[in-house]
């Protein structure tokens, strides 16, 4: 009897770990995709299925590039409201910081291209005329100027 106790007690075990890591294998990448997925992309995902390859490739899963037109700013009340250094997020401005209506706040968007792997956060907005633009802010007037108006990639992070 003894030896039986001990052989199930073992598989038991194995069991309850297998449980475990099969729970944390699977609920963490659908944890990340949300709703974005449904039960028939699950299991196709599972059975290594092709027919919903379109599905798996989500772009909720990637990030978003979308080509934009790109201004500079700084904070000069001409350009600005009436607190040039206070965003719209009510944050002090700096570098790294971008203004844009078409992104939520605490967005965090690169603009390789240009900037290489520097990460902005949309801490700001612009004029609603300019839903589809966005506002790079520079320390200086001159250094907003010199950057004028330009058109890249952008990639959406988060």
């Amino acid at each position: 009897m003894n030896k039986i106790l001990k052989f199930s007690s073992f598989w038991l075990n194995k069991a309850i770990i297998a449980v475990v890591i099969l729970i944390l294998a699977f609920n963490m990448p659908i944890k990340d995709i949300g709703a974005a997925w449904g039960y028939k992309d699950v299991v196709a995902l599972i059975n290594n299925k092709p027919e919903n390859q379109q599905n798996l490739l989500n772009e909720s899963l990637l990030p978003k590039m979308t080509k934009v037109v790109l201004t500079g700013y700084s904070s000069t009340p001409d350009q600005t409201d009436d607190t040039p250094f206070i965003t719209a997020s009510n944050t002090r401005t700096r570098d790294g910081i971008v203004a844009a209506n078409f992104l939520a706040f605490g967005t965090k968007v690169k603009i390789p291209a240009i900037f290489g792997d520097k990460v902005f956060t949309v801490e700001d907005r612009m004029a609603k005329k300019h839903n589809d633009k966005i506002d790079i802010w520079f320390p200086e007037r001159h250094l907003a100027k010199n950057f004028g108006v330009q058109e890249a990639e952008v990639i959406i992070l988060e």
